[in-house]
């Protein structure tokens, strides 16, 4: 990986980027959806091939947070906008340990990386990673395709340099593509999950300074990781929590044995309905009464847990423009999303409100119980790098702990005496 070497944005150096462009130094590579559409573009990524629920997401920056968030396992992003990889990548913008994203489609990348935070381009980030990616698309028809048929299964063949685009090769990515597994279904929470019990202290990221560290915890959340995000754990750091982040399918006996203030429900990928073992923890941690507070599937299982029910949206909500109106304040914030499974607005039973509703298409993006301290948001309101609108619900869920732990002093006072 001779190009990977190069020092990002130097127009001087021998093995300059768009030098290397015009060399066509870019294997081909094909793109092909379940339903026959097939395009040509450039390999920018590893060789070889991958498969997965193509979707598109219109967030202008992000595309290393993007990559990294769990709630993408199986599914290859395909990014609006027309120019990306500019400000290369570097180890701090990561939602995860590693890349869950599938596979990345892009229109252009960027020839010069220019970032005084970037350590590589992005094309040597996806081909360290080991993950495919393919540029050069029309990924304004891609996506209105799929605005217009739905999300579907598509595959990407990364091929080797010297190795032309064949007929059979076409045929082999689309036969790929249909045999690609359904996300209807699929239980992916406890695929990338933590398998062991984890602290979390690091709080959030400031210029100068990088990440910090929570020295003095004033809460004890219990975060269950469905495919957690980062920049959650640190935000919940940030106000005071200390994070002790669990498996998916941790019993609520056990989340109760580590005497948290409070639960926390994470993002996640696939469908919610096969989490079975999650919903039934979490209808017994909020029957208990301890404060609840659930993010993207979190918010659906939370949902599932009271009796609702969920379905599978045509092509999910994916981008960081979306604006959803809270029911209470009739305030609209501009909010991240990334989910394609929604909870049904009419299936929820008469102890559960809505509180926010999505204004692109009116689907349900907040609920609340009305007899419990638990409530969830669909979409993400700890959306790294942005918008950060929303970000008050976490201040919620740290007011509900501080409420709750104010009402077990007054009960204790009142029995004592």
């Amino acid at each position: 990986m001779r190009d990977c070497a190069q020092a990002p944005g130097d127009r001087n150096h021998p093995e300059n980027p768009v030098l290397l462009s015009l060399k066509g130094n870019f294997p081909p590579a094909i793109l092909a959806l379940a339903d026959g559409t097939v395009f040509i573009g450039n390999s920018i990524g590893a060789p070889g091939s991958t498969v997965g629920e193509v979707v598109f997401n219109t967030s202008m920056t992000g595309y290393q947070e993007i990559l990294t968030d769990p709630s993408y396992c199986q599914q290859i992003v395909t990014l609006t906008v027309s120019h990306v990889g500019n400000y290369g990548a570097n180890a701090e913008d990561v939602e995860a340990a590693r890349i869950h994203a599938a596979g990345l489609i892009i229109k252009d990348l960027s020839a010069v990386v220019s970032n005084f935070r970037s350590t590589e381009s992005l094309s040597c980030y996806l081909k360290r990673a080991n993950t495919v990616g393919i540029a050069n698309i029309d990924t304004r028809a891609l996506t209105r395709r799929l605005r217009s048929t739905g999300a579907q299964n598509g595959a990407i063949l990364a091929l080797a340099p010297g190795q032309e685009v064949t007929q059979a090769l076409r045929d082999e990515a689309v036969a790929q593509a249909r045999a690609a597994a359904s996300m209807t279904g699929l239980d992916l929470a406890k695929v990338v999950s933590t398998p062991t019990r984890y602290e979390w202290n690091q709080t959030e990221w400031q210029l100068g300074a990088g990440y910090g560290v929570q020295q003095a915890p004033q809460f004890h959340v219990v975060a269950y990781d469905f495919g957690v995000k980062y920049n959650i754990l640190r935000m919940l750091a940030e106000r005071g929590c200390r994070v002790t982040v669990v498996p998916a399918q941790t019993t609520a006996a056990e989340a109760f044995a580590l005497a948290p203030d409070g639960v926390f429900l994470s993002n996640g990928p696939g469908d919610p309905q096969p989490c079975d073992y999650a919903i039934a923890a979490t209808r017994e941690i909020i029957d208990s009464g301890m404060p609840v507070f659930g993010i993207c599937l979190g918010h659906q299982i939370m949902a599932l847990a009271a009796g609702a029910s969920s379905f599978k949206m045509a092509h999910g909500h994916h981008g960081g423009n979306h604006p959803v109106k809270d029911l209470d304040t009739g305030r609209v914030s501009i909010t991240s999303q990334n989910h394609g499974f929604a909870v049904k607005t009419e299936s929820l039973p008469a102890h559960l409100r809505a509180t926010h509703v999505s204004l692109f298409d009116g689907t349900l993006q907040g609920l609340a119980y009305r007899n419990k301290p638990a409530f969830s948001f669909q979409g993400h309101p700890e959306a790294s790098p942005g918008p950060h609108d929303i970000a008050g619900l976490f201040d919620r869920f740290v007011d509900a702990m501080h409420d709750a732990r104010v009402a077990a002093g007054s009960t204790a006072g009142a029995v004592a005496a």
